[in-house]
């Protein structure tokens, strides 16, 4: 049977093994008989590292799974040939800074689904570990930003505290009994003896992770964000090393925009709601000005008519597809009798709007469709309106297809 030495010690780096099994002949996957290297399982990613063996073959571990039957097997790239053979002694490394990273978020995430608990009667629902950041869902609709800070400074006073972090080992018998009292937070439905994972007069809660020896090793918790899922929030967080960058990371942001704005750290959120407010008078500016410059544009192309129907076919140079919508619109609204088909050239592609009169007797979005299809473009529309794109050299083409219709 395997021997699941971080079990005891989650702080074993080396550790020497024999090869107890082998997936292919190539050996790029093998099991071995004492084990510390931890398997991705219940949140927490698989770890990394080496092996070592005879005559000074080396092999990097890039993942670690255990499939369906508890095999435990450790993915290896750049085996030589030969290196590894079921019995052959190796010996293992972990890579020590993936692994006191792990370490440090999923003792953070035992301590700060405690806290929630305690604090607002939050459980926690599942826990994932990723790359940059840790996520754990709550079976809770909401948090107010208040109680987000007041957990958050809670489970940093544990932290602080340097608290032991105990591993224990019970019967199932004995854990059931812990949980049934609320001493013990949850319980996974196999059986068997548990390992527990003891956060000092905190958590106890059943986990086969590897976890820091005191809270202090955590080296602080910094929550980063909160959003709902499936009825529930999502909760992000990052501890230690992880914390610390991100406090740097935001620290360098807050820099740069205080000195973009021209205002303290403190000022930032004044400033940007003065700039925010500044912003929306400008875009009603714009909207007024756009909108009088389309009026008169649709006035001079108007002076078409001369009592029948008329088509206005023209490209609007250094003009978007927007201001041909407003253009088009009003057109046809100032001129019952006027079919218009304006072609803008916007972001290196070629845009068509068509709108017809009150009078006319036309349906846009066929007229539209069959123009633009004679050099490959798409669009379509509402009898009264509609839009299409083409590439950006055939626009007069299309205006000339749609007039000939």
């Amino acid at each position: 049977m395997t021997e699941h030495l971080y079990y005891h010690d989650s702080e074993l780096r080396q550790f020497h093994s024999r090869v107890a099994a082998i997936a292919s002949s190539d050996a790029l996957k093998i099991a071995l008989d004492h084990r510390a290297f931890y398997p991705a399982s219940g949140g927490q990613p698989g770890d990394r590292g080496e092996l070592r063996g005879a005559g000074g073959a080396r092999a990097a571990v890039l993942d670690v799974e255990e499939d369906a039957d508890g095999v435990i097997w450790h993915r290896l790239e750049g085996v030589p040939a030969g290196a590894f053979v079921v019995g052959a002694e190796v010996e293992g490394e972990i890579d020590w800074g993936r692994r006191f990273d792990h370490m440090q978020q999923h003792s953070g995430q035992h301590l700060l689904s405690a806290v929630l608990l305690r604090e607002c009667g939050a459980p926690t629902v599942s826990f994932h570990l990723g790359q940059e950041s840790a996520t754990i869902d709550l079976d809770r609709p909401a948090l107010d930003a208040a109680t987000l800070r007041r957990v958050e400074e809670a489970a940093n006073w544990i932290i602080a505290e340097d608290r032991p972090v105990r591993i224990r080992a019970v019967e199932r018998e004995e854990a059931e009994a812990l949980l049934a009292s609320g001493a013990l937070r949850k319980l996974p439905e196999r059986g068997g003896p548990m390992r527990l994972i003891d956060i000092d007069n905190c958590d106890l809660n059943a986990c086969g992770g590897t976890h820091v020896r005191s809270t202090g090793q955590i080296g602080g918790l910094l929550l980063r964000g909160v959003e709902r899922v499936r009825g529930g929030l999502r909760l992000g967080f990052v501890c230690g090393l992880r914390a610390a960058r991100a406090a740097a990371s935001d620290f360098a942001v807050l820099q740069t925009l205080s000195a973009q704005l021209s205002a303290a750290s403190a000022e930032l959120p004044a400033a940007a709601a003065r700039m925010q407010a500044e912003v929306k008078e400008l875009r009603k500016q714009v909207r007024a000005a756009q909108d009088e410059l389309a009026d008169r544009e649709a006035q001079s192309l108007a002076v078409q008519d001369a009592g029948g129907p008329f088509v206005v076919a023209q490209v609007l140079e250094g003009r978007g597809a927007d201001f041909a919508r407003r253009v088009a619109s009003r057109l046809s609204a100032q001129a019952p009798r006027c079919l218009a088909i304006l072609g803008v050239v916007e972001d290196g592609r070629g845009r068509l709007v068509m709108a017809r009169g009150a009078e006319v007797d036309a349906h846009c979005g066929q007229r539209l469709r069959a123009a633009l299809a004679s050099v490959g473009g798409r669009g379509g529309g509402s009898p009264t309106m509609a839009e299409g794109e083409c590439p950006p050299d055939q626009v007069r083409a299309v205006l000339s297809a749609a007039v000939q219709v």
